[in-house]
């Protein structure tokens, strides 16, 4: 994930900061608890394509 890419994105839902997690290819909002998949190098930011994260994964 390009890092200027990463600065300019913002959750939908919350408009809040993404982190970046490369393990699993997903970008990820803490305070709405929600990751976003990256599918082919590019970020799938629809709050319908969002799996919620666990308290366990942030």
């Amino acid at each position: 994930m390009d890092n200027s890419l990463l600065e300019i994105l913002a959750c939908p839902i919350c408009k809040g900061e993404l982190l970046f997690d490369a393990s699993n290819q997903e970008l990820i909002c803490r305070f709405d608890r929600v990751a976003y998949p990256i599918i082919d190098d590019i970020p799938v930011m629809l709050a319908t394509r969002a799996r919620h994260v666990s308290d366990e994964e942030l």
